[in-house]
């Protein structure tokens, strides 16, 4: 493949795939750049996926066809960093540490998923040779990756110490007290405080902007003695959203929101079957099924954060043990 073709290989899409497997067998330095700026996309592109994923939905402009736009914005995006001068700089730390130890970049022959190849990453992409150096050049690029994803979701107009690593460590250990009431995994609890907040980003104000400390945006009932702060909600009537006012709980303390989400979740007979869940996807559709939330893709959403990449990088770069 000449070097003037490499520019027509796009990995975002799975059907050139077979481009870039090819590609990766090039020994020439253009071939190693190329494809080491390949999987730099593939890495953004997963990230912004990870970011849109955690991003609170159900506005009345939301649909599926909005969704399918903003996935080729992303995609577009993500080409556009990784092609610009020194894109995001993972690209280079590829190339240069492939070329010192003299690793290839491959792809396994056959069909692959597009998720797959972005989740397995430097682990299953990165073939190094059986050097040492090419072995260390792959640990190199696979720290350059997590500081890459641990940066991006830290968008311009996010205040400093925010961001999914900021909230983890601020609620984790509030949230192994609440899983040790539960038996529910403290990372189950934290990614939905972070559905349910946009990371801390949307937490419920009170009237005179101190935070309610509702991370699970519990709503007043009839038994409730507490503070309350009011604010309009979205809502899911027959699956078409509506807008509408609704007192929720304030609480002193994150503390004391987790303490009440365990009383709810321990104490309501609607959620038996979410007591001591341990599967992710059993979790999150036993909360949907009990009528924590009408929003009919709440149990995806908070699936598909749970096992996301957002979630274990905060885990992972911050001082909470995972769990």
């Amino acid at each position: 493949m000449a070097a003037s073709d490499f520019s027509q290989i796009n990995a975002l899409d799975p059907n050139t795939l077979g481009g870039l497997r090819r590609l990766s067998k090039e020994s020439s330095p253009e071939a190693t750049k190329e494809a080491a700026r390949q999987f730099e996309a593939l890495f953004v592109q997963q990230m912004l996926k990870s970011m849109r994923d955690a991003t609170p939905k159900g506005s009345m402009f939301d649909s599926d066809e909005t969704r399918m736009y903003q996935s080729l914005l992303d995609q577009q995006m993500s080409m556009q960093l990784s092609t610009r001068a020194g894109g995001i700089g993972l690209a280079k730390v590829i190339e240069r540490q492939l070329n010192a130890g003299k690793a290839e970049v491959k792809l396994p022959d056959g069909p692959v998923p597009l998720d797959a190849a972005i989740r397995r990453g430097f682990d299953g992409a990165v073939s190094p040779s059986a050097t040492g150096t090419a072995n260390q050049a792959a640990k190199t690029a696979g720290a350059a990756a997590s500081a890459a994803a641990t940066a991006v979701p830290m968008l311009p107009n996010m205040p400093a110490g925010a961001g999914p690593r900021a909230f983890v460590e601020k609620v984790w250990p509030q949230a192994v007290e609440a899983s040790r009431a539960t038996g529910i995994p403290a990372r189950f609890l934290v990614a939905q405080a972070a559905l349910e907040t946009g990371w801390g980003k949307f937490e419920l104000k009170n009237a005179d902007g101190t935070p309610s400390h509702n991370l699970f945006n519990i709503k007043t009932s009839r038994s409730w003695s507490g503070d309350t702060v009011s604010t309009a909600t979205t809502e899911y009537v027959n699956g078409a959203a509506t807008r509408e006012n609704a007192r929720f709980r304030a609480y002193g303390s994150y503390a004391d929101s987790f303490r009440d989400y365990a009383n709810l979740i321990r104490n309501n007979p609607r959620y038996a079957a979410v007591v001591g869940q341990s599967d992710a996807t059993a979790f999150a559709r036993g909360l949907q099924a009990a009528g924590y939330a009408t929003d009919p893709h709440y149990a995806d959403k908070l699936a598909r954060i749970i096992n996301g990449n957002t979630l274990r990088v905060a885990l992972s770069s911050s001082a909470s043990p995972s769990a």
